[in-house]
């Protein structure tokens, strides 16, 4: 149900991740909830908010699909050649999910990007024709897509078609953009603090 809402995946994350007695109740009756909340992560258009928290979530559990160990082996081992091999899987494992495999070409497309945008940050200078075999794509094709991804990450990133590369500079990010990550949630947290009063309140 919530894959087929519009606002069903941040729904899922607001709920479920940031909520603590429904990630209570996952992390001990049904961790392959996981699954769904990591793919909403992954398809959100608010991923940054969810993924330091989804991060910390995965590391305290044993669960492990191919969906969650795909963010973890970007975002905690940072190992490309993992990730490659875990998004592989994923499109198995969603094609094989009635509840998220409407959302197969979707998951593909924002988890490239994540590859991509993650693999930028943490090189300067990267040669087009790698990043081409990273994406499995033509280079000409990648190089498309790297635009598109500068674009959409707001990198500062120049291309050098003529050699090849992609020329990362520097990675600043803007005052309003560290007081949105500072403030973000807020509204979960006081709701979380305004129950547990509640609740101390009736004893």
């Amino acid at each position: 149900v919530y894959f087929n809402h519009p606002q069903g995946r941040d729904s899922i994350i607001d709920v479920f991740l940031y909520q603590k007695p429904y990630l209570n109740a996952i992390q001990t009756m049904c961790p392959h909830i996981l699954r769904y909340i990591t793919t909403a992560v992954v398809i959100s258009k608010r991923r940054r908010d969810g993924i330091k928290e989804l991060i910390k979530v995965l590391q305290q559990e044993s669960y492990k699909d191919p969906i969650t160990e795909f963010v973890e082996s970007l975002y905690v081992n940072f190992d490309f050649d993992e990730a490659q091999a875990k998004l592989k899987e994923c499109k198995t494992v969603i094609e094989n999910d009635f509840f998220i495999v409407g959302c197969l070409d979707e998951f593909t497309e924002n988890a490239r990007l994540i590859i991509s945008e993650i693999f930028c940050r943490i090189h300067q200078r990267i040669e087009i024709d790698m990043l081409a075999d990273n994406l499995n794509m033509e280079p000409a094709e990648a190089e498309k897509w790297v635009v598109n991804m500068i674009r959409l990450a707001h990198l500062d990133a120049k291309i050098d078609s003529k050699n090849g590369y992609v020329v990362m500079g520097g990675t600043s990010v803007p005052v309003y953009q560290k007081l949105i990550d500072k403030t973000k949630d807020l509204h979960l947290k006081a709701n979380s603090c305004c129950q547990k009063i509640d609740k101390k309140l009736t004893l």
